[in-house]
């Protein structure tokens, strides 16, 4: 692709960095063939082609965003199928990334739309504020009726109640009984460690169980995914810069083998904040650092751990579906299903697995018409396996699959906690 910007818009190192991924393009168009808004709506502009014309337009031109390109750019789900598909190698994460943040410094939203967009930057991300929210949620379900289709979808999505902790809450989960092998770091994500805390215990249960001790600093934040894609980009760095600072530091002071993600959606922004800060001066050697030690769990005990799989009488019919996030954004698709398969049990891909489920962060609430049509094809391709459960890697997508379905959605991790020792995950039983 022939660009045109100037000398001087170059400087900035953002237009320089996206100029070299605009010119890989060669406008082939087999992005469009596995774009689930493409596929959809129809519409070139939906498309991550369509899409790249319109912020190259507006780069370049230094034009103010208009309610079109907002629109078709606020469609993007970020679920990087264009990326697998690209024969080009186009990095349209960086691409669609850079267009939302230009988005949100150059564009005037409406009072509505930005209340809701500065709601979820401020409640997903804090456990405490999402618990109270859940609570004000709560109190105001008897007049659901008379709220807009959007705030319908947010309390839709948001739990009444939340489950207990089994596991005390420590900073170093320490391995027991045997031989220490490694030493990680682990997210432990945001929404998660309220509505699933049984995702984080499982994974702890099966490190400590295979010799690994976990860190879990007290000081770190969310990972900054989430504000990051909604173009919050001054937000988004508070915690990238915070995270970055408290795990080298751990390493420095433990040598982390590892820091893990459970949550595929934060483990592909972690992995990227080598990039996000490569002019950052004082951050940018550190930033490499962390982002060359994530990993995600299954791609983690894929490489470095030999499981001990415990046979159990009764073989399942287990649905795995890839997160976008995982098998889009990190590459990791193989190694969880290779885990799975240790079980014994029946592991199917689903039909049309490389097409988002609708979750996508906030998009089932920014773009809950859309969001509902993949989880509709979603549900329909996983249904027709007829498991007796599904696993998957995130929790944005066990949220969002799990209003569609009555088939029980467990994390991968709680599969192969369970298939070592541990507990029979809940909803199984």
């Amino acid at each position: 692709m022939q660009t045109h910007f100037s000398d001087k818009q170059l400087e900035n190192s953002d237009n320089k960095a996206t100029e070299k991924i605009f010119k890989k393009c060669v406008h082939c168009g087999m992005c469009n063939a596995t774009c689930p808004t493409h596929q959809i709506l129809g519409d070139e502009l939906d498309g991550p082609r369509g899409r790249i014309y319109l912020i190259k337009d507006m780069l370049e031109n230094n034009k103010k965003p208009t309610e079109k390109v907002v629109k078709h750019i606020d469609r993007c789900l970020s679920c990087y199928s264009c990326m697998t598909t690209c024969p080009s190698g186009v990095n349209y994460m960086h691409i669609i990334d850079h267009g939302k943040k230009y988005i949100e410094k150059n564009y005037e939203r409406g009072f509505f739309d930005k209340l809701i967009r500065y709601f979820l930057s401020i409640t997903l991300p804090n456990p405490k504020v999402f618990k109270f929210s859940s609570w004000l949620v709560k109190l105001a379900k008897p007049i659901k009726f008379l709220m807009p289709s959007k705030v319908k979808d947010m309390m839709d999505l948001m739990p009444t109640s939340f489950p207990k902790k089994s596991l005390p809450i420590k900073e170093i989960y320490k391995v027991t009984g045997k031989k220490k092998i490694a030493r990680v770091a682990l997210l432990t994500g945001c929404v998660q460690k309220e509505i699933s805390p049984q995702i984080n215990e499982a994974t702890i249960r099966l490190l400590n169980r295979h010799g690994v001790e976990v860190v879990v600093p007290k000081k770190i934040r969310c990972c900054g995914s989430l504000n990051h894609h909604l173009g919050k980009e001054e937000d988004a760095h508070q915690d990238f810069k915070n995270n970055i600072n408290v795990w080298y530091e751990e390493h420095k002071k433990g040598n982390l083998d590892a820091i893990l993600s459970n949550t595929s959606g934060c483990g592909t922004t972690m992995k990227d904040y080598g990039f996000i800060f490569r002019d950052d001066k004082e951050l940018s050697k550190k930033a490499k650092v962390i982002s060359e030690l994530t990993k995600d769990i299954s791609e983690y005990i894929f490489e470095s751990l030999k499981l001990n799989i415990k046979s159990k009488n009764k073989k399942y019919k287990v649905a795995y579906h890839s997160a976008c996030s995982m098998q889009h954004g990190q590459k990791v698709h193989n190694q969880p299903i290779s885990l799975l398969e240790k079980t014994k049990n029946e592991i199917l891909e689903i039909p049309e697995g490389h097409i988002c489920c609708g979750s996508a962060g906030t998009y089932n609430i920014l773009q809950s018409k859309i969001a509902k049509q993949l989880l509709t094809k979603k549900v329909n391709n996983i249904e027709s396996l007829e498991p007796d459960f599904i696993s998957t890697g995130n929790i944005g997508c066990i949220t969002q699959i799990s209003h569609g379905t009555k088939v029980p959605i467990l994390h991968t991790i709680e599969v192969l906690d369970w298939y070592t020792g541990g507990p029979k995950p809940t909803a199984l039983t």
